[in-house]
């Protein structure tokens, strides 16, 4: 390696990005560590008071919020817009304002601010990258727009990336439509992916005369057929890229992204075979750039830097075949740090924003350099780095299902020898004996079951042996959080007698990629953080769908499968079944989980807000109401109107056939236009 690539794989800058550490390939030591159970905080002696410091360590904050989240005196999350360069806004207290503004939860909060920010950052580092080594060239970033569609986001971020000739990616003729009709920025490329047919090539092609920088990359072999044709119709010589599969492979979930089966790109046969049919064409000067892409969330920073060097390779042979090679374009996969780890865990990376821009820059310049070729303009596709951190979901609680181990009288000898021995062994459970302990409380609560299905046991005899069993599971898990190591087998045990907080949500719409493979996303509550959340729970949404529910959290040892939460506080003058609000936010879910989401159960998209910072506070920059019953429901071809006329002609039965009061079926009619009209989730 040259000392140009050693110094590339080093270096960070913190007013840029935090460093990230060394760029380790291994597994991290962090993730590797030995099981241990969640606990509530303890100390020798008296137990000290909770501080915010103690809930930036247990949810982690200081490593995947900076420098966007923090935690403020009071106990609520606030939000830095601007990162270290601007002010912040208490979050609970903004939630608070808006539902005043009768936006209900949940609620999605985009800050403009922020994808500036990361516009900013984004292009400064390849800035500094470009100065250190003194490339000749510049770099050129587009937005994937498939990453966030919205218009808004779409709109800002062409504005925001003018002053940086900041570009739009399209993946599709929709996505097409969109970036013609709202890239306005002269000089900015507008890189054409995805499969295509004449009209999309020819669309592209034209939109040449209308001062675009449209480049339309051959994915597929018959695209090259489709370009030469559409010059031979229109008379506009294409700009023309070709995305290689490379054999560097990418990593985690993305992975095969590359590689010979990858879905799109050409082998290096077919690259072949495309610049010789081009050069018959007379069209060979038509291509211009080389892309390639290696996966979403790249976490190991060697992935980068073997795919920058075999794709540098690519670029300068083209170019010696006599293609008029101009652009290297990286794709995507610059990684978002979900857990704060800064390792190569999947929810993480084990580089900074200004390790990837060194790398990009030194290994390219250095390929052209011993070729003798002049550099390309460096291109990236960096959407899930740019739109993540922008957005907040914010949700309420609606209520908790908790174990509450509840010791019955102590059994008399006439009672069944199976309750006898749970409460024996319940008696005698010790530091000592606790793992014996747990299995047979387990055994004979599996007898019990047993003995039940046989008719051995009554009904109420059943409940009180499971009434011992989760009492033995309580006093076990008191034991084991006091421990440094947990046995394996008892690993489970704290999701066991995990409560679960029912939230006003839905999982399929707002966070699709939790539920589709697993995706981690930063989840806490967003006030009384100067408590200590004596709970642990995992969340369920509001669809009846087994599936739709959030047991996986980040955490430095790997992942965690309960949540630290508060007990819900009741609300004092009304019924015993209400509570204070309770409020939790996911954090950057900004990219891909918006257009993605689905109608299950008909839950349709939340309430949006875009808040800019100003000097007296903020501004509400943009609503976007979220969908009521009426939209979603036309979405599956139903008519509102005939749906309560279908009603009231049934009404009207009933009432002929003494079935209803009209008192009844006017509330009945009432209840049911108001809920057409009404957003899809529950109301406080």
């Amino acid at each position: 390696m040259t000392n140009q690539s050693i110094a590339a794989a080093t270096e960070t800058n913190p007013s840029v990005e935090s460093s990230a550490g060394l760029a380790s390939s291994s597994p991290s030591s962090a993730h590797l560590a030995e099981p241990k159970l969640s606990e509530p905080q303890k100390s020798a002696g008296q137990k000290r008071r909770w501080t915010i410091e103690d809930s930036e360590d247990l949810y982690r904050i200081n490593g995947w919020g900076e420098p966007y989240f923090s935690i403020n005196a009071a106990g609520h999350i606030t939000v830095s817009p601007q990162g270290d360069r601007g002010g912040s806004l208490d979050l609970y207290e903004l939630v608070r304002a808006l539902k005043l503004r009768n936006l209900a939860l949940p609620l999605l909060i985009r800050f403009s601010d922020i994808l500036e920010d990361r516009i900013e950052r984004l292009n400064a580092c390849f800035a500094k990258a470009i100065a250190r080594y003194n490339y000749p060239g510049v770099y050129r970033g587009v937005f994937p727009t498939k990453c966030n569609q919205q218009r808004h986001l779409i709109e800002d971020l062409v504005r925001f990336g003018k002053p940086h000739q900041f570009g739009l990616e399209a993946g599709s003729k929709p996505e097409l439509m969109i970036a013609l009709a709202t890239l306005d920025t002269p000089g900015a490329l507008l890189i054409c992916n995805g499969y295509k047919d004449r009209e999309y090539i020819e669309t592209a092609t034209l939109a040449q005369r209308l001062g675009h920088t449209p480049i339309v990359v051959v994915e597929q072999a018959e695209e090259v057929d489709l370009a030469i044709e559409a010059w031979r119709k229109l008379g506009v010589k294409p700009i023309l890229g070709i995305r290689a599969k490379l054999s560097a492979k990418g990593i985690g979930r993305w992975g095969t992204s590359a590689g010979d089966r990858a879905k799109f790109g050409l082998t290096v046969p077919e690259m072949i075979r495309a610049v010789d049919q081009l050069r018959s064409a007379d069209m060979l000067d038509c291509l211009q750039l080389l892309h390639y892409h290696i996966g979403s969330q790249i976490s190991a920073i060697n992935v980068v830097k073997e795919a920058i060097r075999e794709a540098s390779q690519i670029y300068v042979e083209l170019a010696r075949l006599g293609a008029n090679m101009k652009y290297l374009d990286v794709g995507g996969g610059l990684g978002v740090d979900y857990d704060g780890s800064k390792t190569n865990f999947y929810a993480s990376k084990n580089y900074s924003m200004q390790n990837y821009a060194n790398d990009v820059v030194a290994e390219v310049k250095e390929t052209c350099e011993e070729r003798g070729l002049p550099v390309p303009t460096l291109v990236s596709e960096s959407g899930r780095a740019i739109a993540s951190h922008q957005s907040v979901l914010v949700f309420d609680v609606l209520g908790t299902s908790d174990v509450r181990p509840h010791l019955p009288e102590p059994p008399q000898d006439k009672d069944p020898l199976v309750i006898r021995n749970l409460y024996e062994t319940y008696q005698s459970i010790t530091v000592d004996n606790y793992q014996e302990a747990y299995h047979d409380a387990a055994q004979f609560k599996e007898e019990a079951v047993s003995m039940f299905g046989f008719g051995y046991l009554s009904l109420t005899d059943r409940a009180r042996a499971e009434q011992f069993y989760w009492a033995c599971n309580a006093k076990i898990l008191e034991i084991a959080r006091q421990q440094e190591y947990v046995p394996d087998d008892l690993e489970d045990l704290e999701k066991i007698m995990a409560s679960i907080y029912y939230v006003n949500l839905s999982v399929f719409q707002s966070a699709p990629d939790s539920w589709a493979i697993d995706q981690l996303f930063p989840l806490m509550p967003i006030h009384r953080l100067d408590e200590e959340p004596t709970q642990r729970g995992t969340l369920a949404d509001l669809t009846c769908d087994s599936d739709g529910k959030i047991d996986q959290f980040i955490d430095l040892r790997d992942v965690k499968y309960v949540l630290e939460l508060h007990s819900l506080k009741r609300s004092e003058g009304d019924s015993p079944h209400s509570h204070e609000p309770y409020y939790l936010g996911m954090f950057l879910n900004g990219a891909y989980q918006e257009i993605m989401g689905n109608l299950h159960n008909l839950f349709g998209d939340t309430n949006a807000v875009h808040i800019k910072l100003t000097p007296k506070g903020y501004q509400i920059e943009h609503v976007v109401k979220g969908d009521t019953m009426t939209e979603v429901l036309g979405y599956v071809q139903y008519d509102s109107e005939d749906l309560i006329e279908n009603i009231r002609q049934r009404t009207e039965q009933a009432l002929q056939e003494n079935q209803i009061t009209l008192q009844e079926a006017q509330l009945l009619l009432e209840n049911y236009e108001r809920s057409l009209s009404r957003y899809t989730y529950l109301s406080a």
